[in-house]
């Protein structure tokens, strides 16, 4: 049982810094690829393979191992994710040739998704094992910093080590940190129960409706080809990830152990609110961490370390937002100055220019940092609420698959506009659809009269 403090940082730490890798490894990469390209002797755009491999296996393995966590244990599942970190980083920071630094991505993409559901899982049942009614807010918040905020440290992070040692630090780096992660979350995370249940392969393969992520998988997949072939668009793609999809909702309300519960988003519309929103201001947040960095290396000449560092003040902001939002399970009005600060802060790109001040930037990206603060915890804790204990492994993961459709959708965005060449128009025209964005954002907030679940009880928690 647990002691007087159910949540010690024995017990946190390992799930703290799992969280940790697969944000950093989605932004680091970003200041390697030309280095990359030019030991591989492709082009730049060859190498960008490797973000849409981290992308795409992070999709779907988040609400995977959500699944895989509550059918079979979440510290089972958390720790064969560290060792896929580990393997991952071994062959990138060994790699050869560009398939093994995409098997090294996929590898990570996939390690790297288990720690974010498996830790809402513990955690959740942590909770209901003392009879903890409220979410237990300072650690989700700093669940969040360690899971989404951290992105925006990977750009300066990732300028460094490539300056200093190339780009192979990029891929070895995850290395210590998994063997870390590994020997915490082998000693202090309690071990799992015995797996009860399905013995043969069919039994298992219903147990987690191996179908269903199939499809799932394909679907996914289907569209982000489809976002990522932008702006000349591979309509195939769009209309193959359509009827995948209407095949997976098909399926998933006949099985009887459904991955995605396509009942509980039609009948949980608040959770489907979440999702939306979640992946709409994630659009807003991944554009200002490549869009207005891309901006800013090519209207200023500024290096990526450079560009990075005058991000860094966004992902600080928001760190220090997180922590009394989350400790009071605060929902609706932080969510709705998330929206009102994405709008304030779209609204200040379009004033910027080649020769705008410094100081200029640095303000439109405190006020993006709020926007980030309040998106995360916020989100997060209407999630908490809005699901039961064995739903929550799943859940939690499926709207980190809409954060990632965001951030491909901004990725998309981006490169439509500035598919022939990086200029201040073309940052005035993200600005504009940034801002359309941020209100829809905020007109489904004010509107949401769900979110009015401050002092209730998780879903499926008695009081």
């Amino acid at each position: 049982m647990p002691s007087e403090n159910p949540f010690s940082w024995r017990f946190v730490a390992p799930m703290y810094m799992g969280s940790t890798l697969n944000p950093i490894n989605s932004s680091m990469l970003a200041t390697a690829l030309v280095p990359i390209a030019s030991f591989m002797h492709v082009s730049v755009a060859q190498t960008t393979i490797l973000v849409t491999a981290l992308y795409l296996a992070s999709s779907i393995a988040q609400p995977t191992a959500g699944k895989l966590s509550a059918e079979f244990g979440p510290r089972r599942v958390f720790l064969t994710g560290i060792v896929m970190v580990l393997l991952g980083g071994l062959f990138g920071g060994f790699g050869r040739n560009l398939i093994m630094l995409i098997v090294s991505r996929i590898l990570i993409g996939i390690g790297t998704s288990t720690a974010y559901p498996s830790a809402m899982l513990l955690i959740r049942r942590r909770a209901a094992s003392v009879g903890m009614s409220k979410p237990p807010g300072n650690v989700l918040g700093a669940l969040q910093i360690a899971g989404v905020i951290t992105a925006a440290v990977g750009l300066p992070i990732g300028g460094l080590l490539v300056d200093a040692w190339g780009w192979r630090t990029i891929f070895l780096v995850n290395i210590p940190f998994a063997l870390v992660a590994f020997i915490m979350a082998a000693l202090w995370i309690p071990k799992d129960e015995a797996i009860v249940g399905a013995t043969t392969v069919r039994e298992i393969s219903l147990r987690i409706d191996i179908m269903g992520i199939l499809g799932f998988a394909a679907t996914v997949s289907a569209l982000m080809v489809f976002l990522f072939s932008l702006p000349s668009p591979h309509w195939t793609a769009l209309i193959l990830a359509v009827v995948l999809g209407g095949g997976l909702i098909w399926w998933e309300l006949r099985t009887s152990h459904p991955f995605i519960d396509v009942r509980m988003l039609t009948s949980n519309l608040a959770l489907t609110r979440t999702y939306a929103r979640f992946s709409l201001i994630t659009l807003c947040i991944y554009t200002v961490l490549y869009g207005v960095t891309e901006w800013i290396s090519a209207a200023r000449g500024t290096s990526a370390l450079e560009a990075g560092l005058l991000i860094l003040p966004m992902s600080v902001i928001s760190a220090v937002v997180v922590g009394p939002v989350s400790k009071r399970n605060l929902v609706r009005g932080p969510l709705i100055v998330c929206a009102g600060s994405s709008i304030v802060a779209s609204l200040g790109v379009m004033f910027l220019t080649a020769n705008t001040s410094i100081v200029w930037i640095l303000l439109i990206t405190v006020v993006f940092g709020i926007t980030m603060g309040t998106m995360a915890s916020s989100n997060q804790t209407a999630l908490y609420l809005q699901v039961t204990s064995d739903q929550i492994g799943t859940a939690s993961g499926l709207l980190r698959t809409f954060g990632y459709v965001g951030s491909i959708a901004s990725s998309a965005l981006i490169g439509i506009v500035f598919h022939t060449r990086v200029s201040d128009s073309g940052l005035h025209h993200i600005a504009v659809i940034m801002t359309v964005i941020s209100v829809i954002a905020l007109i489904m907030t004010v509107a949401d009269r769900g979110l009015k679940v401050v002092n209730k009880e998780p879903a499926g928690v008695a009081p």
